[in-house]
């Protein structure tokens, strides 16, 4: 079960036991609101999202009418976790790779952890040209928007290379995402090249964790923490973002035991010096 499901499952087993402690059954609150009994079965059983009119209606009946404001915003966080990358792409690549400009802007601390690839904001033109390209061929778009795209994702780099100050960025890749390539060798080499002079930038933590490491935790999706009221990550078909403090709460210990698998400065440069040397 993804984090959206279970996260909609969780909203549907609250509204049953409401329902439960007004002492209704699911017949009977289907009648009083005027939906249909599988309705009311599906949005329990968290095969259905119940849209806000409904919660403030479930809620009435059940009593308990001061519960509605959480309830909704427990329902729009459903709603916030799950984007498909299908309906995204309907809007083009240059309009995806351009968003999240302002949650970088007002971030002063970047956790990343990525298992197969380079974090995206460290992406050369080039290196992100190849990337989507390969994602617009998977998903049926023209591959000639791939470069203004990667125009679109570069602008958020300069919170990294033009820094401010008050901005601090620490990432933890797996090793074996140094050898994930896009574009040819040159294109794979300058990657991998820009990569070392991020590992010497002062406001930034850059730590890799061999492939021999003895692992405390495994290796699983990525994911981003913004300061620690976001966190956001992918799968192949969707984009996942939670701003539950529990659950950052455990992306925060997850990245905790990651980075100390790490290695960084030196021993990190000779990890990418390595890789590099795949593409000579």
């Amino acid at each position: 079960m993804t984090d959206p499901e279970a996260a909609r499952s969780q909203l549907g087993v609250r509204l049953r036991d409401l329902r439960l402690d007004a002492g209704l059954t699911g017949r009977q609150l289907a009648t009083a609101a005027k939906f249909s009994p599988q309705k009311v079965s599906r949005i329990e059983n968290g095969m259905q999202n119940i849209r806000e009119p409904d919660i403030r209606t479930w809620a009435t009946i059940c009593g308990v009418a001061d519960q509605v404001s959480e309830l909704i915003a427990a329902r729009r966080e459903v709603a916030r976790m799950y984007r498909e990358h299908r309906r995204e792409m309907k809007a083009g690549l240059v309009h995806i790779q351009a968003q999240g400009m302002e949650l970088y802007e007002a971030t002063s601390l970047l956790r990343v952890y990525e298992p197969t690839a380079v974090p995206g904001i460290l992406f050369t033109e080039d290196f992100a040209t190849a990337s989507i390209a390969a994602s617009a061929r998977l998903h049926g778009r023209p591959i000639e928007e791939a470069r203004p795209a990667a125009r679109a994702k570069m602008a958020r780099q300069r919170f990294l290379t033009e820094p401010t100050g008050r901005n601090i960025y620490h990432f933890v890749i797996e090793a074996g995402a140094l050898s994930f390539g896009y574009g040819d060798s040159d294109v794979v080499r300058e990657q991998l090249d820009f990569l070392t002079t991020v590992t010497r930038m002062p406001h930034v933590s850059f730590g890799i964790i061999p492939p021999t490491s003895n692992r405390i935790v495994l290796s699983q999706e990525c994911f981003y923490i913004f300061d620690e009221t976001v966190v956001c990550g992918d799968t192949w078909l969707t984009a996942i973002e939670t701003r539950r403090k529990d659950q950052i709460s455990f992306y925060l210990k997850a990245f905790d035991h990651l980075r100390r698998m790490a290695v960084y400065g030196d021993a990190a440069r000779e990890l990418i010096a390595a890789a590099r040397c795949q593409f000579c």
